[in-house]
Formats: structure tokens, C-alpha cells, sequence
């Protein structure tokens, strides 16, 4: 299968680059990505940058170029259910906007054209599950900004009360992929929640604690795609 991995930011590719054999870095189209093999699978990994817009056009240039079965999208996320703590792993069975609104006679959370929850890959979240006890499926929601205190956290949570986790891509990048007719896959490994503490804290302590096997949860996957 040709699968291709989005990451936000350069801690997580930084995480995830020494489980790709055979690494091949290439620049097409503006983007940089890359290329090798993870558990029998061709892999693409690439950085697509924090926020909604730079995740969208990041993610149309790399399936355009990539041309992939489909899109992972892992990373980190901030937790929103009150069960749901730093290290856990969450894997989207549907994603929605926290901060879209496009007026009066629309739907909040939806993006024109689109429903207010957009769905997954079910194969790849029941794969998810059975590949990694313990694993959370659920909604995560996306917005274009930290949230960083509980009053935040709460306000998605009045909206979209089954909210496990919070982060800025995930949206955008399913989005992109339904309209690319590309099957998209979100897993996220929660850094920090503010529902548990000074959530700040946490995020950065995460990157010093967190063992990086915790990101072995995509290699498990992958090896029972």
C-alpha cells in the first residue's frame, strides 16, 4: 500500500523518521517529503506546518504528488474529555470544526459543502483498535488555535459534548481528502490537557518524557493494514 503520513510540525516528524527504511528526502511541487518503507508499506512522511491552511495546501500538494492509497495524519493533540490524559492514544472515527460559522442558515462547526462531522477510514480505526489495547476512537476537533485553559476546552465541549481531543489539522486534512476522494486515517497521541493541570507545562514536558514508543501505535497499525 502507499501510504502517506502528514505530521504538523518537526518534533513529530523528528519522532517518526527512525521507523522509515531506506529514507529518500525529495522536494516536488514545493514540497519537501520522505520516502521509504515502514512494516512491507511504501511511506511517504512529511511536515505540513501548524494551522488549517498551511495543513490544507500541504496535504493537496503531497496527494498530487504522492498520488497515496491513503493519508495518516499523526501527531499530537490536546485532550477535551476529562477522561482522557496526556500519552493517551485517540484515533478519530469522525472529525468537526470547533470554529467554523459560516451565518445564519448554516450549521456551526461546518465548512461550506461539507457536514459538520466528517468520518474516517472505519478500517483503519478498527484496525486502530484492535492493534493497540487501550486506544480511545472518537471525534477530534480542529481549530487554528491552542487551547490552553479549561473555559476553552469547556466551550468546544458545550458544542460537541463527546469531543475527545483538540488540535489544529486533523479537519483540514480530512477535508482535503474527502474532496481528493483519498481515505484519510487520524491518530494522535494526547500531550497535555487542561482539564489535568497547567496544560503548558505538560506540552512541553511531553517532548522530554514521552518514550517514543508510544508513537509504535502507527507502526502497529501499518503492520496489520
Amino acid at each position: 500500500m502507499n501510504i502517506l503520513i502528514i505530521v504538523a510540525m518537526q518534533k513529530e516528524m523528528n519522532l517518526l523518521l527512525p521507523l522509515l527504511e531506506n529514507d529518500k528526502e525529495i522536494t516536488e511541487g514545493g514540497q519537501t517529503y520522505h520516502c521509504g518503507n515502514i512494516g512491507g508499506h511504501r511511506v511517504s512522511l512529511a511536515k505540513c506546518g501548524i494551522g488549517k491552511v498551511n495543513s490544507a495546501l500541504s496535504t493537496l500538494k503531497l496527494i498530487r504528488s504522492v498520488r497515496p492509497d491513503l493519508v495518516i495524519n499523526s501527531g499530537v493533540a490536546g485532550g477535551a474529555a476529562e477522561d482522557v490524559h496526556p500519552l493517551d492514544v485517540v484515533v478519530a472515527s469522525a472529525v468537526a470544526y470547533h470554529d467554523v460559522w459560516c451565518g445564519p442558515g448554516t450549521e456551526y462547526g461546518a465548512a461550506d459543502g461539507f457536514p459538520v462531522r466528517m468520518h474516517t477510514n472505519e478500517r483503519i480505526v478498527d484496525a486502530a483498535v484492535k492493534a493497540c489495547p487501550g486506544v480511545r476512537k472518537g471525534l477530534i476537533c480542529s481549530g487554528d488555535k491552542f487551547i490552553d485553559s479549561v473555559g476553552q476546552v469547556e466551550e468546544i465541549c458545550r458544542r460537541f459534548p463527546d469531543a475527545l481531543a483538540v488540535d489544529m489539522e486533523s479537519a483540514s486534512i480530512l477535508q482535503t481528502c474527502i474532496s481528493e476522494d483519498v481515505d484519510c486515517a487520524i491518530i494522535r497521541v494526547i500531550s497535555d490537557s487542561p482539564r489535568s493541570g497547567d496544560n503548558f507545562a505538560q506540552y512541553v514536558n511531553f517532548w522530554d518524557d514521552a518514550p517514543k514508543a508510544t508513537f509504535a501505535a502507527l507502526t502497529s497499525i501499518l503492520e496489520i493494514l
